[in-house]
């Protein structure tokens, strides 16, 4: 800390410091109750997206347009919860505050992306249901695993080139002023407002990805479902309405569970204490990863009907085997 006094002092226009100091959870009344609520949360995803995985991976009957985003869906929940939570405890609950420069970006790439990812596979959900219930005749021709791939490695491309050009603004600035990081991991914000130097292009480059990662992927599904709706509607009785719409209601808790948080503490933020706000954050980004398996295990038939083929399978093996 000196050290960067003395540069301020002797008008060095650029510092980069050897380490950050995130401070977010500290402070925070009896917050070590809420990282073993954490690491409850953290098994849960771990083990919920796993096992979708697996049952994806082994059932060829899911091996569909629309279960290659659900596997890519629990890997990105699977990527996000092992990046943030593991490294978050560490810090907050064993007291390693200070996090290396380089680390600091790296763990910041990975939330990221992961969070990002997360946005953009509800995308590709809602863009296949709505090619399902428009063109349910033509569905299997227009939504192709080629298509699906393709969408979903564009997605990470954009991801992965939003994030890099986020880190690479941050190289760009002279930490002169402070380390301390108010916020529970590398969070870009935070960060940036720590220069002492123009801080101009990253503020603007941040309210560009925010309607790039909530903005067009929220429009795109609201008018998605607007298009459901208005197909569903056609619909002659009212129960198979009720039975058509059903199916749909795993996917639109996934996006409630993604979207709201985040838009209520953006919207909000401002008017919350400090605190809460950190927390509200830190529940959006570690909850949906938990919640996504749980939801697709409840809601959707065919990976029920696939799980309890897979554990019957399993038990007739091992009765055979005792045999």
């Amino acid at each position: 800390m000196a050290l960067i006094n003395s540069a301020a002092e002797n008008n060095i226009t650029f510092v980069r410091p050897a380490y950050f100091i995130i401070s977010g959870f500290i402070g925070i009344p009896n917050i070590r109750y809420y990282f073993v609520f954490l690491c409850f949360i953290y098994i849960l995803a771990v083990v919920g997206n796993t096992l979708v995985m697996i049952v994806i991976t082994l059932d060829r009957m899911l091996r569909s347009p629309k279960y290659i985003a659900v596997f890519n869906l629990a890997f990105t929940d699977l990527l996000s919860s092992s990046a943030l939570v593991p490294k978050v405890v560490d810090i907050f609950l064993f007291n390693h505050y200070y996090i290396s420069y380089n680390d600091c970006l790296t763990f910041m790439f990975f939330c990221f992306t992961s969070i990002f990812m997360q946005g953009f596979n509800l995308v590709v959900l809602s863009f296949d249901r709505v090619m399902a219930i428009m063109y349910p005749l033509h569905y299997q021709m227009r939504v192709s695993h080629k298509l699906i791939l393709s969408l979903i490695a564009f997605f990470w491309l954009l991801a992965i080139t939003l994030i890099l050009i986020a880190a690479g603004l941050l190289t760009r600035l002279s930490f002169c002023k402070s380390v301390v990081i108010q916020s529970y991991f590398c969070d870009h914000g935070p960060m940036y407002r720590l220069g002492c130097n123009d801080n101009t292009p990253n503020y603007a480059f941040a309210g560009s990805a925010l309607v790039i990662i909530l903005g067009f992927p929220l429009a795109f599904i609201v008018g998605s479902y607007c298009c459901i709706g208005y197909s569903l509607s056609k619909i002659s009785t009212f129960r198979e309405r009720v039975k058509a719409f059903k199916t749909y209601t795993g996917h639109l808790s996934l996006v409630a569970i993604y979207f709201l948080p985040f838009t209520f503490v953006y919207i909000f933020g401002s008017v919350i204490h400090p605190n809460a706000r950190i927390i509200s954050l830190s529940m959006s980004t570690v909850l949906p990863p938990m919640l996504n398996p749980i939801i697709y295990v409840l809601q959707t038939q065919e990976i029920k009907e696939s799980l309890k083929k897979l554990l019957k399978t399993r038990v007739t093996s091992k009765i055979n085997i005792q045999q």
